[in-house]
């Protein structure tokens, strides 16, 4: 099994690292922090220019049919740019809505997400921080011809930016999923208290908010399946952005290990400092092999794919914020400064690493799988 990149994938890797480096300069994120929405529609648009956003679409509805690899390396430069915006939530989502959609809603909402007219999001998280589908408490009640939803949705990544919400409720037939209008009456959006500002999560509170009948997802009672696929798929997107974060903080690491004199030598030449970057490499090159092998499991099919998933978020999980923490120490204490930029990649690994299941809720997972 060959898992170097392809010349196409490397073309995909450079042109965005390229693309990140000119656009999302830490400067500019640091500008973003203080944005009420926190993200730049400019280059939400040229990515979209770029055919970032419909990558995993299908080309009928304006996308490029890739897969999770192509989508894996994007989401790590995004993470190694510590990219603020709803990147990820909105191709998670599409994604539900292409695999469950009916055709009026794909051609309603995928073909706007492709051009960037349109972001979107799912409310996975219940007020009881259960990420099991199954301990869902959002209620979805028949009323007339549509439904009405009850519930409390915690840490719903960039819903005030959402055009759309996959709302994620327990009908009486089961676990269903509802495209819900974040201006809809009895809907109210309330910012969370986040550690980086460049992941914005939102509470959002359902007071029966009225859903029409067609803004049901597949059919009533049949979203547990992909409700655990798309927990899977976020899972490895979330690991792939952390991967960027750790990797970038490692390059930092080394590159003022080189240049940082004591006692007349560069600290790099310490064997202390030496085994610590080592260690950290260890860790991210682990990283990598996890992430692009769950990415390439969940597009294959194969067997151990939701094995492969849990493994990388559970472990790149603790590793990244092993890496990001190092590279703090190797830098002393310029490291801990709020001018210096190691706390961007530090943020955002951290804030990602409790998202779509931390590492206790995968390492769960793992056991459950091994045990059969």
């Amino acid at each position: 099994m060959d898992f170097s990149f392809s010349p196409d994938q490397l073309l995909l890797r450079n042109s965005a690292r390229a693309f990140l480096d000119e656009h999302m300069k830490p400067a500019t994120v640091r500008l973003l922090w203080d944005d009420p929405r926190g993200e730049s529609d400019t280059v939400w648009k040229e990515m979209a220019q770029l055919g970032w956003l419909g990558l995993a679409l299908p080309e009928a509805l304006g996308g490029s049919a890739l897969g999770m690899v192509e989508t894996a390396i994007l989401l790590e430069e995004l993470g190694r740019a510590a990219c603020p915006g709803p990147y990820w939530p909105t191709v998670l989502a599409a994604t539900a809505i292409e695999q469950a959609g009916s055709d009026a809603q794909k051609k309603r909402w995928l073909p706007a997400v492709a051009t960037g007219d349109a972001r979107a999001t799912i409310a996975f998280l219940d007020a009881e921080l259960d990420w099991n589908p199954e301990a869902m408490t959002a209620r979805a009640s028949p009323k007339g011809a549509g439904w009405s939803l009850t519930g409390r949705k915690q840490f719903v990544p960039w819903a005030h930016v959402a055009n759309v919400l996959v709302v994620p409720a327990r009908a009486p037939e089961g676990p269903t999923l509802f495209l819900v209008d974040p201006s809809a009456a009895g809907l109210t959006l309330e910012p969370a208290q986040v550690m980086d500002l460049a992941t914005r999560l939102v509470t959002v509170t359902l007071d029966t908010v009225p859903v029409a009948a067609d803004a049901v997802l597949g059919a009533p009672g049949q979203a547990g399946p992909l409700l655990a696929e798309l927990l899977r798929r976020g899972a490895v997107g979330a690991a792939a952005e952390m991967l960027g974060a750790a990797r970038r903080c490692l390059d930092m690491a080394v590159e003022y290990a080189k240049v940082r004199e004591q006692f007349g030598q560069p600290i790099g030449s310490f064997q202390a400092i030496r085994h610590k970057c080592a260690d950290m490499l260890l860790e991210v090159e682990n990283s990598h092999s996890a992430v692009y092998y769950a990415a390439w499991a969940l597009d294959a099919g194969a067997e151990d794919a939701t094995l492969a998933a849990s493994v990388a978020k559970a472990y790149v999980g603790d590793a990244a914020r092993k890496v990001c923490g190092e590279a703090i120490q190797v830098h002393g204490g310029i490291g801990f400064t709020w001018e210096y930029d190691l706390h961007l990649y530090f943020k955002r690994a951290k804030a990602l690493e409790p998202l779509y299941g931390d590492g206790d809720y995968h390492r769960e997972l793992i056991v459950r799988a091994v045990a059969g």
